[in-house]
């Protein structure tokens, strides 16, 4: 187990996950500001700059995180699997790629476009990774579905910008502009439990996801988007998301084709890993709040 001071310390200040979120700025406006560094996450969460009461509430962050009861580790192994998965499919591709500038020309016909189902498989399962990492982390049972769509009323900073990822970066630029309507209807009448059992991420998880059979979990699957979906809607309509919007904030930060964006979602995947860096930073937030509350 890595503490969870050495994973918020290791966090990047700059890197093609930072600033493809920094291209989010405009759905979360000032939500998001990176903090890196343990000791300076504490004292920005708190408002506290005395060290050694920061030092007691590291400590007791240290513990709280040290307790595997707790759910904190199963938290970061949820949101560490979903971008292992992701990274697993295209990393080769992306070797060498990076720097200030991304072009993407000279390697696209490396990554492949995800077919509709899958990519409708993929963005539910992320939406479920985030359930399972919420109740986690909040000592609730894993079928919280109520709990988790009234918390989403209340997200912010890094848990809102990582869900407008996953709206912008896994809904909107694979699927289009009226994604909400294609995922429901795959999942609806097109999806198979023999789908889901294909799926990569779903492989890694499926210990954690409620239903029972995979029949059971498909229609939990289903009924978490379809509890959710409202809530998405709201925020794409209130922030202006379209595939437009999202690529020409894109385009501020990497450079993307307007006539390749089919192919910017495998890029995405291959080359950034939002999940786990807003996660450790979600993680870490809940547990400094808590040991504050505590101490």
């Amino acid at each position: 187990m890595t503490p969870i001071y050495q994973l918020v310390d290791s966090l990047p200040a700059d890197n093609v996950t930072v600033r493809v979120l920094r291209a989010l700025d405009f759905v979360a406006p000032g939500q998001w500001q990176n903090p890196i560094g343990f000791e300076n996450t504490i004292s920005l969460v708190t408002g506290e700059t005395d060290p050694q009461t920061v030092f007691r509430i590291r400590n007791r962050a240290i513990e709280l995180y040290n307790d595997a009861s707790q759910g904190y580790q199963r938290a970061i192994w949820i949101y560490q699997t979903v971008d292992n998965t992701d990274k697993a499919l295209g990393m080769a591709a992306m070797a060498n790629k990076v720097g200030e500038k991304v072009g993407f020309l000279s390697f696209l016909s490396k990554i492949t476009p995800k077919a509709d189902k899958v990519q409708t498989l993929d963005l539910s399962l992320k939406l479920i990774a985030e359930l399972i990492a919420f109740t986690q982390t909040n000592g609730l049972p894993g079928d919280s579905i109520g709990d988790f769509v009234q918390a989403l009323g209340a997200y912010e900073r890094e848990s809102l910008i990582r869900m407008s990822a996953l709206v912008a970066f896994d809904g909107v630029i694979p699927l289009g502009d009226n994604f909400l309507n294609k995922v429901a209807d795959i999942l609806e009448g097109q999806t198979r439990p023999q789908d889901l059992e294909q799926n990569t991420l779903f492989q890694r998880i499926r210990g954690m996801v409620p239903g029972g059979d995979t029949m059971g979990q498909l229609g939990f699957l289903t009924q978490n988007f379809g509890a959710v979906r409202n809530w998405i809607g709201g925020l794409v309509a209130e922030r202006g998301i379209t595939q437009h919007s999202v690529a020409d904030s894109l385009r501020r930060f990497v450079d993307i084709s307007d006539d390749k964006l089919d192919f910017v979602a495998g890029f995405l995947d291959s080359s950034t890993n939002y999940y786990e860096h807003t996660g450790i930073q979600s993680v870490a937030r809940s547990i400094i709040e808590r040991a504050v509350s505590e101490i």
